[in-house]
């Protein structure tokens, strides 16, 4: 079963340049809830180097540890996110590029990232540097980054860049030891896809239940087999990352943010905001200004 069934319901990425799809910044763990990344998937493969600290990242079940300097790449279509068991902070690139980038427009490309990132190669790579292509590969990640954000962001130097990258990673990516085309898998896909395109409306558990064409106590039960949260608290901590996200990024009301991001009124907002992260949202937003003006 192609796993394209569903790729419209993954994250939508804030690509840096309009129209061209590779997303390249710089993170910090303590600007999400809990110092953990909501659990997502999308379409574009990603790459993680650690700048600062260390993280724990989820992809699709397996658990890695990522050291300063380490790294990690992560295929299209998989579950995942980091996190800090005990609240530590971590400064990190994160490189994310779409397929369209790499030629699936065409046979001979579509065949290429098909073999090499599809479900039937292996989720992630753990970039340790430890050979000479992963030195390569993880000093990458950090050129792409910078002329990303330099003065000229040129296109094709990027472009360039990034093939390389994956082209690293193509050569030495090994065959899956299952296929992602099972069913419990893709209901799981379905359901979280659901609600990263959802959020900002009303959504109900009978929703997210029938997006992976599951029930209700089905629905729970995967949610907390795969992702260790029930559907609603992952509803909740979407909404809490994406509304620190606008905090941070524009310069949106407090009250246009708890609509934005589906909460049913300001108040509830404030108070669910409060509990997650121990601030009020225009605490946390005075914080996160503080901060970066040293």
């Amino acid at each position: 079963m192609a796993l394209e069934v569903f790729s419209d319901m993954s994250e939508r990425l804030n690509y840096n340049l309009p129209g061209f799809p590779i997303y390249a910044r710089k993170g910090e763990l303590r600007h999400f809830d809990k110092y953990t990344a909501a659990c997502h998937w999308h379409p574009d493969l990603e790459f993680i180097l650690i700048l600062e600290g260390s993280m724990d990242y989820f992809v699709n079940g397996q658990i890695l540890h990522i050291n300063k300097g380490e790294g990690i790449f992560v295929n299209g279509k998989r579950l995942h996110y980091g996190y800090s068991k005990d609240n530590s902070d971590c400064t990190f690139l994160c490189v994310v590029v779409h397929p369209a980038l790499l030629g699936d427009g065409t046979h001979t490309g579509k065949a290429y990232i098909e073999s090499k990132f599809g479900s039937v190669t292996e989720d992630c790579i753990f970039l340790t540097g430890q050979s000479d292509w992963q030195r390569e590969a993880l000093a990458s990640i950090s050129k792409i980054y910078g002329e990303m954000h330099g003065e000229t962001q040129n296109p094709l130097r990027l472009i360039s860049q990034i093939t390389s990258l994956c082209a690293y990673i193509g050569d030495n990516i090994q065959p899956a030891s299952m296929q992602y085309a099972e069913h419990s898998w893709l209901s799981v896909w379905n359901m979280t896809g659901y609600i990263q395109k959802n959020y900002s409306r009303k959504i109900l558990i009978s929703d997210i239940a029938a997006a992976g064409s599951v029930c209700r106590s089905r629905c729970c039960k995967l949610f907390n087999e795969y992702i260790g949260q029930t559907p609603n608290t992952y509803l909740i901590r979407y909404r809490i990352q994406k509304s620190c996200e606008m905090l941070t990024k524009t310069n949106m009301s407090v009250i246009e943010i708890s609509i934005a991001c589906g909460f049913q009124s300001p108040s509830y907002f404030i108070q669910v905001f409060q509990k997650e992260n121990g601030l009020t949202p225009r605490d946390y937003r005075n914080k996160f200004n503080n901060s970066n003006n040293y």
